[in-house]
């Protein structure tokens, strides 16, 4: 197989390698990474094997966050007045 060299400053090295998985070469990171613009309605059915309990978490994260945000945004609103 044939290889070329990339130079990469430390903080894009130390983004890639924080994307790799246990046993994954730098080759099939940058592989998995640069291949994953996928179109949204490719992620349908994503979550149907989840676990009940892990979907109830998920919905719970999803709603402090948006909590959150609402928040952030009431307090900014209040401050620019």
């Amino acid at each position: 197989m044939e290889t070329t060299s990339v130079a990469l400053d430390h903080e894009a090295y130390d983004l890639l390698r924080g994307h790799k998985r246990p046993g994954e070469s730098f080759s099939q990171v940058v592989k998995r990474l640069a291949g994953s613009r996928r179109p949204l309605s490719s992620f349908v059915g994503a979550w149907t094997d989840l676990p009940q309990k892990t979907l109830r978490e998920i919905q719970r994260e999803r709603k402090r966050l948006r909590d959150l945000d609402e928040a952030r945004f009431d307090r900014l609103m209040r401050e620019e007045r």
